[in-house]
């Protein structure tokens, strides 16, 4: 028997699926347009959306984190194309497997008719199983679907790399799991909209939290507390913060991404550091990551602070806080938190200055109210001749081949001429900075007074 019979061809799959099977197996899109999230990909028009459309697909691979939406869209495709369908394991399948089903999709595609490979975590395939696909790849015996929560550039091997398209998919945002759950809750043949289910948007935003991009991690914990739920005397099964603080097995702490506490706790969090009291803002930070806000957020937020409230009186914050979140991305939760908690106590503790914050408001002041003066002659590079038959580069002067390295040439407008905008504080770094800039003042003009 041939391992094609161990799944039915697309077409006879059943539209009302099994009542036994998890929440998350039922709700698996059966169109594009009931697919939610990946909207590079198949929005209308996208190229991948176009080629499913048209019935005209070559090899690929999808490149995503977990519950995103790889088994589902590789499955839609099949469902949605002419051809047959066989799903591989990396960890039950092995060479002898393979090549069973590669040599009945060869057979199948000289009688016209054509096969997916749908090959779940191909980065576990050693290089040999993936070595088995290559001959029928490149041939056209079969499209080959992998999917990989790992990057394909270094867990897949360069020849198939080659011959397929990578396509990066993204988690999924808490609002589109929102509206998964919402589906799932209406949803009466292949959800629970016949069990008369309560959960209020509070709730539902708190289970897509936690599941954090993962469409299948938000289906289970639904379910579970679903099935949890007691009736109550109007025959509802309500899904209470206590009953989901009891599924999810940690406290629900009062919080709304989209409303004011989320607004709150990051003020807290940004005047803590920038009133230098490593403390609360690790309490802050602690608090929000425990809410289930977004750590990428919150190291972008502190990447911020690195700009605004210290700037140059410590140069490295800034490099402090994207190390951080590059750390997290390369960590991911819980561990990277400590890189966040590190960027925090780090910017709590270092010397602040909001003089670039400040200088930087200033020229942008100016370059809204001010009229956009040419820039002065002597700054134009003179590329042509003509260019510099009409003056420009006429009267630059080349800090070089001064001893100071410095010079008294205007770099401003006429109209901004003597303008100051970084007037540098006495704080860290910056003290240096601003002994630096009263030493080129006193060079550009020797006889005025420092400013």
């Amino acid at each position: 028997m041939s391992l094609f019979s161990k799944l039915p061809p697309p077409a006879s799959e059943p539209d009302v699926p099994a009542a036994h099977q998890p929440l998350a197996e039922r709700m698996r899109p059966r169109i594009l347009d009931e697919f939610i999230g990946q909207e590079k990909l198949l929005g209308p028009g996208k190229s991948l959306r176009v080629q499913i459309e048209n019935d005209n697909l070559g090899s690929m691979l999808f490149w995503g984190p977990p519950g995103c939406g790889k088994t589902t869209l590789a499955r839609l495709i099949a469902r949605l194309t002419s051809s047959e369908f066989v799903s591989f394991s990396a960890v039950l399948a092995g060479i002898k497997e393979i090549k069973e089903v590669m040599a009945v999709g060869e057979q199948k595609s000289r009688s016209g008719h054509r096969t997916i490979v749908f090959v779940d975590e191909v980065h576990r395939f050693n290089k040999a199983q993936q070595d088995a696909f290559l001959p029928h790849v490149e041939a056209g015996h079969i499209i080959f679907i992998g999917a990989t929560t790992e990057n394909p550039s270094f867990e897949v091997i360069s020849p198939l790399l080659s011959r397929t398209k990578v396509y990066v998919l993204e988690p999924l945002t808490t609002p589109q799991i929102v509206e998964l759950l919402r589906r799932a809750l209406n949803d009466k043949v292949r959800g629970f909209g016949n069990e008369s289910i309560v959960a209020p948007d509070d709730i539902l935003f708190r289970i897509a939290s936690f599941a954090n991009g993962d469409a299948r991690a938000a289906y289970n914990t639904l379910e579970l507390a679903a099935r949890s739920a007691q009736l109550s005397e109007k025959k509802a099964r309500a899904i209470t913060p206590e009953l989901l603080e009891d599924v999810l097995q940690r406290k629900l702490l009062r919080y709304d991404k989209a409303g004011e506490e989320h607004f709150n706790l990051i003020s807290a969090l940004h005047k803590s550091v920038r009133n230098s009291d490593p403390d609360a803002a690790l309490y802050w930070l602690a608090r929000m990551l425990e809410c289930g806000e977004d750590p990428l957020y919150l190291a972008r937020r502190m990447v911020r602070m690195a700009s605004e409230d210290i700037g140059l009186a410590e140069p490295g914050a800034l490099a402090v806080t994207l190390a951080a979140k590059d750390a997290f991305d390369f960590l991911g939760p819980p561990e990277g938190h400590l890189a966040l908690a590190e960027a925090a106590v780090y910017l709590s503790l270092a010397p602040k200055s909001n003089a670039l914050y400040t200088g930087y408001g200033a020229v942008i002041e100016d370059v809204r109210k001010t009229e956009a003066d040419p820039v002065p002659l002597h700054l134009r590079n003179a590329v042509t001749g003509l260019m510099k038959n009409i003056g420009y580069g006429e009267g630059y002067k080349y800090a070089h081949n001064f001893d100071e390295k410095v010079t008294d040439m205007a770099c401003l407008p006429e109209n901004l001429a003597g303008r100051t905008y970084y007037k540098p504080t006495d704080q860290g770094f910056e003290q240096r900075l601003r002994q630096r800039l009263d030493e080129i003042r006193k060079i550009k003009s020797p006889s005025s007074s420092t400013a």
